[in-house]
């Protein structure tokens, strides 16, 4: 009998140890607000992109942390001389966690979902040069494409390959996501984690090292905090420059960082008064002192930025050839009374629930007040701030967005007229010859001259008044290992991440 209890106790004993071992490689995430979903082609916020992107999901190519395209689910393709058709070659051997085969079906699936309008995926102007998608067989696919389309591999890294099932679906992966990628989904509970676990199928030799990742969901910063300091969390991904200073020379904490390519922003609703007039929007830009904003909000760790990040080095314009940025109020009154509006200029800015953009608004609010605005600020919950966006239903919005590597992605979509995420209703013709221009050419210096000129026009009356581009921080352990901040936010190097004894 004892004998027995013994070896019961013993075993238990050697359970548990084992238990806490395995526990012990799920790295912990304090991320500061839950997903609204996790369907990667319909909800493209940060907090769900955090979660799906390179972790649970992958998409035929993949950009690494220097933002160079490189081989994804497709090993290799071949472009056809006319630059119309692209052949993939997929990789062997990959399967989707439910243990089914990715097959080239399953990708033309993806791309059919994504075009379709009942869907109306924000992701769609990605592929709008794509007119049809064949699988060749079961290991190649062939786009052809309506003309050349120069970011078309840029793009196709944020499209996420799906099940061929769920081709129709819009709740399927919504609260239970299927990828390929080398953590698959496990358990959500709202409002208190997200829980993936290692994808033991995964087609990358030896990733992913740790056992699963578990996303806390804790709205305050200084509890998020705290739970770094005292080893409860591993990673705080993605954090604002005030929680970086808060956290720097801690015990045990390291930090990471890049140049953001997200960008944080003012946007406006052009669809209706007083917005529609472009000298109300000009009026805008004149009033914001986008210095001060960096000083401000972000503690001095960021850059005044235009329409694309100095990230991008081979694309972005110097800000310093906007007259726009240089702050004059006088100048922004003038403006709003060569556009007949009465003033003060009353309108509502929707604020997106996080601390920088509040911090942001705040200010903004201020700068505006001074130059002839009367601005009143409505702190809404994220779910109602998403809705409020992607219904157009705004006068006009603070919020930070995500970059893109290739300037296509981001202008096409948010500025050609009817783009999915034209949300401001803008239309500009002299615009759209531009972005339909610029993204069939292949010389690059042609091309570079059209995204020129696009954002030129943009800075100043453009829908959007682009504010900064922060440091993007990540705090850590520094018993995580292998883990680098990407400029785009995604947290997909995790595949290659550890954490050390």
């Amino acid at each position: 009998m004892v004998k027995a209890t013994l070896r019961g106790g013993l075993c238990a004993g050697l359970m548990m140890a084992a238990l806490s071992s395995a526990s012990a490689q799920v790295l912990e995430i304090g991320m500061d607000a839950g997903p609204t979903g996790l369907d990667p082609h319909l909800i493209t916020a940060f907090p769900s992109f955090m979660v799906v992107n390179g972790n649970i999901y992958e998409g035929l190519t993949a950009v690494d942390k220097d933002l160079k395209v490189g081989p994804g689910l497709a090993e290799s393709w071949t472009v056809s001389p006319d630059g119309k058709t692209y052949t993939f070659k997929l990789r062997q051997n990959v399967k989707f966690h439910d243990g089914a085969a990715m097959t080239a079906d399953d990708v033309v699936s993806t791309i059919r979902r994504v075009q379709s309008k009942d869907m109306a995926s924000p992701l769609a102007s990605r592929l709008a040069a794509v007119e049809t998608a064949t699988a060749v067989d079961p290991q190649t696919v062939e786009l052809k494409l309506k003309e050349p389309s120069a970011p078309l591999l840029a793009s196709i890294a944020t499209i996420a390959i799906v099940p061929k099932s769920v081709e129709t679906n819009k709740d399927a992966l919504q609260k239970a996501p299927v990828g390929t990628g080398p953590f698959k989904f496990q358990e959500w509970q709202p409002n208190g984690f997200i829980l993936l676990s290692k994808h033991d199928g995964y087609w990358g030799a030896g990733s992913p090292k740790l056992s699963g990742l578990k996303f806390n969901i804790v709205p305050e910063s200084a509890t998020r905090q705290v739970g770094l300091t005292n080893g409860q969390y591993a990673l705080l991904p993605n954090i604002d420059a005030a929680t970086a200073l808060q956290l720097k020379g801690k015990p045990g904490v390291k930090l990471g960082e890049t140049l953001d390519l997200a960008y944080t922003l003012i946007g406006l609703n052009t669809s209706k008064p007083p917005f529609d007039n472009p000298k109300v929007r000009e009026a805008v830009n004149y009033a914001i002192n986008r210095q001060e904003i960096v000083d401000a909000a972000l503690f001095g760790a960021g850059v005044p930025g235009g329409p694309l990040s100095p990230a991008l080095k081979n694309w972005a314009v110097d800000v310093a050839q906007f007259a726009c940025y240089k702050p004059d109020p006088a100048k922004a009154q003038a403006l709003l009374k060569e556009a007949g509006v009465a003033m003060p200029v009353a309108v509502t800015m929707n604020v997106l629930p996080r601390q920088d953009v509040k911090d942001i608004a705040q200010v903004v609010q201020e700068q505006l007040n001074k130059a002839g605005f009367k601005v009143e600020l409505k702190n809404q919950e994220q779910g109602q701030f998403i809705q409020d966006w992607r219904n157009s239903n705004f006068d006009m919005f603070a919020s930070i967005n995500a970059g893109s590597p290739d300037p296509d992605d981001y202008f096409y979509r948010t500025f050609r007229t009817g783009g999915s995420t034209n949300v401001f209703k803008y239309s500009d013709a002299e615009i759209d010859k531009l972005l339909d221009g610029a993204r069939t050419m292949q010389d690059q210096a042609a091309r570079k001259a059209a995204y020129d000129e696009v954002q030129k026009k943009l800075a100043c009356s453009g829908p959007v008044a682009h504010l900064a581009y922060g440091t993007l921080f990540s705090a850590m352990r520094d018993k995580l290992q292998g883990y680098d901040v990407m400029p785009n936010r995604s947290l997909g190097t995790l595949r290659g991440a550890s954490l050390t004894p």
